[in-house]
């Protein structure tokens, strides 16, 4: 653990580099409308003549010496109720915008948009984003870590846009009850993004460094307001659903059920920076439904929270710790069991503080001894220095009420799980240096689970060099029921380095190579496992990309594993494997309406054996309506007997149709040769008012062999959200 005391003062002395705010001198100043503001998209509303325009802006990509070729001009006002913004993008290349869609919450990188970044408390970590492609389609979310955004967030606000040969133009009205910030504070960070497709180029109001997103709230400019944005008082929300579900299981010759159901969501704002959310008898039929993957891995795969309800302030539960090394994850929550009623706070106390408490409770399932159980989360953090913090987590999940009282039935649900942890998360001001250092502890109640687990880890990224090194240890006796924690008993060691080239006159932007190293121990530091990894990257001027690894990888079993996972033999635990592999991966120009994705890996497998796994990804658009993309993946797997050779498929293929940007209409086909299933998904969504939703799913799961139904259902969603 000596590197990891290391690394704790220079996590330390790194944060109070460059204090000052990068981009303080870049002031929008915003003042109250003069008169009415229709959003319409055209802007000719005369108290826009009044406001200040934030204009001149920089290219990020593909270069960031320079001002933008493109001309973006953008007004601000506000008045009792909303915040106005009034965005107009001239094209300095004629021709049409590109867009994918006019689904909600696009993706970035394949369409011509604007973003808006808020951060409403300065702290230059959290804060909210709003925007829309140039078809108007609109995107939201919620901000955290310093500039990563959360998509799966909803509010209710309004936009429109118009556009002609000349340029877009982009209106919108932002409720303030929708956001949330500090009262009395006249000085908000703020920041306005550009693509354009048709240039391939990216632009912000600030200037940015290329090798940082231009989400980045480290480099946001200043909202300085005329007078305190209006309190909010008295906000809440009301959002109830009814629903009507039929559903079949063939699988375990279960009759047809008919269910009637209602519940339903209250947001209660407690101050303008805190919120209370409570939901009674939640239903998430409505969330899309996971994409299946080929799982060749030794350990649990993970699968992102899609539900509503866990993510406003969701990065103060699901951020600590690492990804593999997670206290909380929510979706251990009401995994095959109705969850009851929950109640959740979360927010800013002040400018330093912010807090989140959550409170789940599910019901019992009787059949399987499955004892109700009430799930409790505390999440507290401190502001250091000007980005930093530091956190406190406790979890706590409590079975209660056993259906019986054997020992068996206690075995198999524990009565308790808890974890108790502390974590310091470096952001310098200039956002070259991020890093984290943290420690769990967890409380069983039996003879297991009393286990800990410490990590640490710092990261440079500059305009032409990056590296990290990162350590942690799980020990075997620690357990995280409500947290995503796959492997346990192991220390490891990793480190990544990698370079930039930036050519001059190249149809190259940049290339370079990029080397990742980790090494496993387990806790007597006997060497388990170990994977080095070398990459050269290329990226071109018309936005496609090109890359090709080696990789070294060596492998001691903990335990038997089948190595198709096609339920075939298994190896022995202790049995010793390693191997070489080559791949690479090429993704075209998204400005194309056919685009399209190669990649592949040949190389070695267990006990001297090879593996062939080789992947495409086609899409076609006629925009900005219909969307139709198809994905196939094949692994050719060789190995001695009793495996033989096994080869397996795994296709996806969606259908997404957009008849307006308030009207959906998405189909996703899934055939998993490895699991044997095949899954379809159709899923009706009408907008009829902001944050407002009609929902029409049909779901259906199919054996492969024999070609059969596995189940079905059929649910009617219609919910409602009302503001005070």
């Amino acid at each position: 653990m000596k590197k990891t005391v290391l690394l704790l003062p220079i996590l330390f002395l790194v944060t109070g580099v460059s204090s000052q705010k990068k981009n303080d001198q870049f002031k929008l100043n915003i003042k109250q409308a003069t008169g009415p503001i229709a959003i319409d998209g055209v802007g000719d509303d005369a108290a826009w003549s009044a406001t200040d325009v934030a204009k001149d802006f920089f290219m990020v990509l593909p270069m960031d010496d320079g001002p933008a070729e493109n001309t973006s001009e953008i007004r601000m006002a506000y008045d009792d109720k909303n915040i106005y913004l009034l965005a107009i993008f001239y094209n300095e290349q004629k021709g049409k915008n590109f867009v994918e869609s006019l689904r909600r919450d696009f993706a970035f990188g394949k369409n011509d948009n604007f973003l808006l970044f808020i951060d409403s408390f300065n702290n230059q970590t959290t804060g909210f984003s709003f925007g829309s492609n140039a078809a108007g389609a609109q995107w939201d979310g919620t901000m955290f870590a310093g500039g990563r955004i959360d998509l799966n967030w909803d509010t209710k606000w309004i936009s429109e846009v118009t556009r002609n040969d000349e340029k877009w133009v982009f209106e919108m009205a932002l409720p303030f009850k929708s956001i949330r910030y500090e009262a009395g504070v006249t000085e908000w960070g703020i920041n306005f993004s550009r693509l354009d497709l048709k240039s391939s180029e990216k632009s912000s109001w600030t200037p940015i460094p290329r090798q940082f997103p231009t989400s980045s709230l480290a480099y946001t400019g200043t909202l300085v307001w005329d007078k305190p944005p209006p309190p909010p008082g008295i906000n809440y929300s009301i959002i109830p659903y009814v629903l009507s579900n039929v559903s079949e299981d063939l699988e375990n010759n279960e009759s047809s059920e008919y269910e009637v159901k209602a519940g339903g969501d209250v947001k209660f704002s407690l101050t303008s920076s805190l919120n209370l959310d409570l939901t009674i008898n939640p239903d998430f039929s409505q969330v899309e439904v996971d994409r299946q993957v080929t799982n060749l891995d030794r350990f649990e795969l993970f699968f992102p929270e899609r539900r509503q309800f866990f993510l406003e302030n969701s990065d103060l539960f699901a951020n600590f710790g690492y990804d593999n090394i997670r206290p909380f994850f929510s979706r251990r929550i009401g995994l095959g069991v109705p969850i009851q009623a929950g109640a959740r706070i979360s927010g800013n106390l002040n400018e330093n503080w912010r807090v989140g408490l959550l409170n789940m409770q599910t019901a019992s399932i009787n059949a399987s001894g499955l004892p109700s159980q009430n799930f409790g989360v505390l999440s507290l953090q401190r502001k250091v220095f000007k980005r930093s913090n530091i956190g406190l987590m406790f979890v706590n999940k409590q079975s209660l009420n056993y259906p019986t009282e054997n020992d068996s039935v206690q075995a198999l649900y524990p009565k308790f799980n808890r974890n108790l942890g502390i974590e310091y998360n470096l952001a310098s001001s200039n956002n070259l240096w991020n890093g984290k250092a943290f420690f769990l502890k967890s409380f069983g109640s039996g003879q297991k689970g009393n286990g800990v687990t410490q990590a640490a880890n710092i990261e440079y990224n500059s305009r032409k060099w990056n590296w990290g090194f990162q350590q942690e240890w799980v020990a075997e006796d620690y357990t995280a029921e409500v947290g995503f924690v796959p492997r346990t008993g192991y220390v490891s060691f990793g480190s990544s380095a990698g370079h930039i080239f930036f050519p001059k006159k190249s149809k190259l932007v940049s290339h370079g190579p990029v080397l990742n190293v980790k090494y496993f121990f387990n806790e007597s530091f006997k060497q388990t496992d170990r994977t080095n990894f070398l990459a050269y990257n290329f990226n071109f001027i018309n936005r496609s990309n090109l890359f090709f690894f080696i990789s070294d990888d060596y492998v001691e079993l903990l335990s038997p594993f089948d190595p198709t996972r096609l339920g075939k033999e298994e190896l022995e635990t202790g049995t010793k494997h390693s191997w070489n592999a080559f791949g690479w991966e090429f993704n075209s120009r998204p400005q194309s309406l056919f685009t399209y994705n190669f990649s592949g890996r040949l190389g070695g497998y267990y006990l001297d054996g090879n593996r062939t796994s080789l992947s495409t990804e086609l899409g076609y658009r006629f925009q900005p309506y219909v969307s139709l993309s198809a994905n196939v993946n094949y692994n050719h797997i060789n190995l001695p007997e009793p495996w033989n050779k096994s080869q397996f498929w795994l296709v996806g293929s969606e259908l997404d149709i957009t008849f307006t940007n308030k009207v959906f209409f998405s189909n996703l086909f899934q055939y998993n040769e490895q699991t044997g299933n095949l899954n379809v998904n159709s899923r009706f969504q009408w907008r009829y008012s902001p944050a407002s939703d009609l929902f029409l799913v049909y779901t259906n799961n199919y054996f492969i062999e024999p070609y059969e139904s596995r189940n079905w259902g059929i649910t009617l969603k219609f919910t409602y959200w009302l503001n005070k």
